[in-house]
């Protein structure tokens, strides 16, 4: 098929290579405009726009993919579908009906559970079991138009962001080609969303990483998890930000308030929550790089009735 691509972080690249691999003519691709970054705030090109360069494809970067001039030049790529993922922009009732086979969707999430810009790192931090990814033919809603296919993905009990991120970016790439071949040839089913099972995936901040330890450990290590590698879960210790990336939660009872380091020897670094302990495995302090435990503690003299989060 003639396709139009538009995405722009890692997610859809996975998928914008799996397209042109397996022999679809990507006539196009539209990806979000560069940006700087870095501490020398040098403008980087996106992820999509990295893979669409490097097979020789145009690239179209619009500051607003639904001013006139820009739908007009979707317009003409005359792409007999457009597929989406991870865009970054609200796309209109004029884009969405100008290719014959609609928009296409790639969602990181089993719809109607968790739509929105966050999926992937929500379902972990909720607890969830299992995820996946669902293909749906987009309409004006956020992310409410009827399913085409869907694939599971089992969510492990170590699952990071990152880990799960490329799992589905994987899952994703290969369920966009057997998506492709049933619209194609008319074997698609649409399925309509139940909005009542629906729930929203906020976008992630970095406030929201700021470790309560009134919480119980169970729920802080799922948000460890879910937030790791970005924008991670932290706290402070000795006025400096302290990043928690990996962390195991143990039922033990010690003395002592949220927050506390109740137990420490050259491996291990004991945090009490407000229901059960987190025992730290992996952070980062500020200005040093992330390391175990066992490295850490010997760089920093840490002792136990240290309150972290002051």
């Amino acid at each position: 098929m003639k396709v139009l691509f538009m995405g722009t972080p890692d997610f859809a690249a996975g998928a914008l290579k799996s397209l042109i691999d397996n022999g679809h003519e990507v006539v196009l691709v539209v990806t979000q405009t560069d940006k700087p970054k870095g501490r020398g705030k040098e403008v980087q090109f996106t992820p999509v726009k990295k893979v669409a360069l490097e097979h020789g494809i145009e690239v179209f970067q619009p500051v607003k993919a639904k001013e006139p001039e820009s739908v007009a030049k979707l317009r003409e790529s005359n792409a007999d579908v457009f597929v989406v993922a991870a865009y970054g922009q609200i796309l209109t009732q004029e884009i969405l009906d100008i290719p014959r086979y609609g928009c296409v969707n790639i969602h990181a999430s089993l719809l109607p559970k968790y739509r929105g810009a966050a999926p992937i790192q929500w379902s972990i931090i909720d607890g969830e079991e299992v995820t996946g990814v669902t293909t749906m033919l987009m309409d004006v809603g956020l992310d409410t138009g009827d399913m085409l296919d869907k694939v599971e993905v089992p969510i492990a009990d170590d699952e990071t962001g990152g880990t799960l991120h490329d799992k589905l970016m994987e899952a994703g790439a290969k369920l966009i080609i057997d998506t492709l071949e049933k619209l194609e040839n008319g074997t698609i089913t649409r399925i309509k969303q139940n909005d009542e099972d629906s729930c929203y995936a906020k976008m992630l901040d970095k406030k929201m990483g700021n470790i309560d330890f009134s919480n119980p450990a169970w729920k802080i290590e799922r948000l460890i998890r879910g937030l790791n590698p970005w924008p991670s879960a932290y706290t402070r210790i000795k006025g400096k930000n302290l990043k928690i990336y990996q962390a195991k939660v143990i039922y033990e009872e010690y003395e002592g308030i949220p927050g506390e380091i109740v137990y420490i020897d050259k491996n291990s670094m004991y945090i009490k929550t407000g229901d059960g302990i987190l025992d730290v495995k992996n952070l980062q302090l500020e200005g040093k790089k992330a390391m175990d435990i066992a490295d850490f503690l010997r760089g920093n003299n840490i002792e136990k009735g240290t309150i972290l989060g002051e």
